[in-house]
Formats: structure tokens, sequence, C-alpha cells
């Protein structure tokens, strides 16, 4: 299993290759230099490895949420290799792979995670590790205000840059449920290969033409006055 994945989301920017469970990544922080590294990062791995995209099986994204501009990024890199390659695509949630990441470096089991978006609210969602290893979403993700997340019955671990923003709305809200929480925390590309080969394992790929982005807010590119 061959797969290549992208994830520009946030400040974050990162490229990675999944060879039958190996993963080679790119990472760089970098806030607004998305478009000039991500496909030097892809070339990079490309070349290492000694590939072709259309030696690829398959092609995996972050589809978000996260900032508006990135997660347009990551869909339009994708759909282009996807394009010219033939190649389908396994979308996944950019949540997920805060809390993969999250999962693959640590003993909890069930991850809060809270990313900030701006406009008074955060992007939402809680994972628990699944029997194989992979982060399970609970519920749904949405975007909300802090001070109102819901919840299921479970106890873990906040994460994600939401707690930084919101750390005190978060714990009153959660109270006795969260033990710690990591805010330093941002989706990886490596995350989003090893859920993109688990997505296509379970036949989770899509043609081209729907690998769409998800924004969880309507109006996304307003302002709050505009709201």
């Amino acid at each position: 299993m061959k797969l290549l994945a992208v994830e520009t989301s946030t400040e974050a920017c990162s490229a990675a290759l999944f060879i039958d469970g190996d993963i080679k990544e790119r990472f760089e922080l970098t806030p607004k230099e998305h478009t000039k590294l991500i496909l030097p990062m892809i070339d990079s791995l490309m070349t290492e490895a000694g590939l072709k995209p259309q030696q690829l099986d398959a092609l995996a994204f972050s589809r978000g949420p996260g900032s508006f501009t990135g997660v347009r990024i990551a869909t339009g890199v994708i759909q282009g290799i996807a394009l010219g390659a033939d190649l389908p695509v396994v979308p996944v949630s950019t949540l997920a792979a805060i809390a993969q990441d999250f999962f693959d470096h640590n003993d909890e089991n069930v991850a809060f995670v809270a990313m900030d978006a701006r406009m008074g609210e955060i992007f939402w969602g809680v994972y628990r590790r699944e029997a194989q290893g992979y982060a399970e979403l609970v519920g749904e993700e949405v975007v909300t205000p802090a001070e109102q997340v819901e919840f299921p019955e479970l106890a873990g671990v906040g994460i994600g840059s939401g707690w930084s923003v919101y750390p005190q709305e978060l714990m009153n809200r959660l109270a006795g449920r969260v033990s710690r929480y990591k805010a330093d925390m941002l989706p990886k590309a490596g995350a989003i290969a090893r859920l993109g080969a688990r997505g296509f394992e379970q036949g989770l790929a899509v043609v081209v033409e729907q690998a769409m982005p998800v924004y969880l807010r309507d109006k996304v590119a307003k302002k709050e006055s505009e709201r």
C-alpha cells in the first residue's frame, strides 16, 4: 500500500508518504508559507522513495475543519495530483488527525479535541482509541462556543489549540472529566496518512470529484460583525 498525504489546515504545513506501514514525513511550522512549501515537500518525499504519482495506490488529505485558505490548499493540491494520476482520494478529518497523533504517542484512550476557530468559537470533536489503535469519533464534529461544548460520559485529555485560547471555559464545562490538556498539538500529515490508509482499507476512498473540504461553519469567510 502506497499513499501520499498532505495537511495544511493550520499554521503547520506537512506532507507524508505511507509505504506498507512505514511513514516518512516533512513538517514545518510556517504560517502563510503553505503554497510555497507543500509541493517541494511532496517532490522530496516522492524522489526519496523513487516513486511517481502513478505508482501510488491512493491519496489522502486533511479535509478540515481548519483555516479556510489552508483547507482549500490541501484540497486543491490533492485534486490536482488525483486528476493527473487517476487516483482515488481519502478525505480525513483534521480533528481525527490531531487525536490520532496524540494516541500514537500517549497512553490515554479518550481525547477532547478543540481547535481555535476564531470568531469566539472552536472546532470540537471527541475521539476515543478503538481496538486497533485508530481514532474513532464519538458523536459529531461541530463548531461551537467553548462554554457550550457537548460531550459523552467519558473522561480523557484535552488536546488542540482551542485549549490554549479557552482553557478555563473548557475546564469548567468538562469539570472532572479532563485530567490534563495539551494545547500545542497540531495536525500532521503522518496521522493523515495513517488514517488515510485505514480508510482506504475500509473502502472510504472517493473519486476526485467527491474529495471536498469540510468547513463546519456555513459563513466561514465572514467576519463576526457580518454573522
